[in-house]
């Protein structure tokens, strides 16, 4: 790129040069030079083409191994997936998910920088190429699929079902897909729920949240009559909150574990971590993770989901 700008730099003064041995005067000769130096900064300083960019850097894979580091997305407020531990009096991020960024990072030989935010912001810093990849309790949707590059499945299992926590009050009359008509439901945004109610619950309303937490709070207080949730983590909150239960309907859905997302385009990035995910596993220790992460969690005094 810099010799470019002395290409066009040099393009430049031989233009006024040009202007000057042809008789034009120091006023014309000077506002063609300016201008000739404007145009020549302008296509030097614009954004590189797409042969540019494969030329002087390949794919991020390539960026990434080049810089030494690999950056990640996570929403930290659903232990024991992902949470901040903040014990030793910094803030530090833990999980079953972190430890599987960790271990990504660990086997492309690459350090793992996490970048904290809401979880309806992940999927946007992927999808905007603002990180590598987002490790977040993701599940498969088509929206996703059509604006990010999406992993192989990580926790599989055959099913993983989807319902909707509600009062114990309320459940014999909230127990089938008629009975949820004009109710509100509290879905976390962005997530697999809030699709999933859209397209099965349409006659609801949708009271959308940042997190789980703060749905089970408007439940409590009757700000909502359901919070849709993938029923492990509900059968958690239902332990801690004798008041709740899980309601009788079921969503649709079938799913093959959660997964890690990646700019769109990326293949060869995706590539990586899909070997990466399938060593994971085959050995397991996804599990180590989790069970890990739980006794952390628990011990810090988080509700665990």
């Amino acid at each position: 790129m810099k010799k470019d700008i002395m290409k066009y730099t040099a393009a430049a003064l031989l233009a006024a040069l040009a202007l000057t041995a042809c008789g034009g005067s120091a006023e014309e000769t000077t506002a063609a030079a300016t201008t000739a130096a404007a145009e020549a900064e302008s296509e030097a300083t614009a954004a590189p083409t797409e042969a540019e960019t494969e030329a002087d850097g390949g794919s991020r894979l390539d960026a990434i191994l080049d810089a030494g580091v690999i950056t990640m997305a996570t929403s930290p407020d659903f232990a024991p997936y992902e949470f901040e531990d903040i014990s030793s009096g910094t803030t530090e991020y833990a999980g079953a998910d972190v430890e599987l960024g960790r271990y990504i990072a660990e086997k492309l030989g690459v350090e793992l920088q996490i970048e904290a935010m809401d979880f309806n912001a992940c999927q946007g810093a992927v999808s905007m190429g603002a990180v590598d990849m987002s490790i977040s309790g993701f599940a498969y949707t088509e929206e996703r699929a059509e604006n990010c590059g999406i992993s192989d499945g990580y926790i599989t299992s055959d099913v993983v079902e989807q319902g909707i926590i509600v009062l114990k009050d309320t459940a014999a009359e909230l127990n089938s897909k008629e009975a949820f008509t004009g109710k509100t439901i509290a879905v976390q945004n962005a997530s697999l729920q809030q699709q999933l109610r859209n397209e099965q619950l349409p006659d609801s309303t949708e009271e959308v949240v940042t997190n789980l937490n703060d749905a089970i709070m408007m439940l409590a207080t009757g700000k909502v009559d359901g919070v849709a949730s993938d029923l492990t983590v509900a059968q958690q909150y239902c332990d801690n909150y004798p008041d709740l239960q899980i309601s009788d309907f079921r969503f649709e859905y079938e799913t093959e574990g959660q997964r890690v997302l990646v700019p769109k385009g990326e293949d060869e990035l995706l590539e990586a971590i899909n070997e990466i995910i399938a060593e994971v596993n085959e050995s397991g220790i996804y599990k180590e993770w989790l069970e890990e992460s739980t006794e952390l969690a628990t011990s810090l005094g988080l509700e665990v989901n």
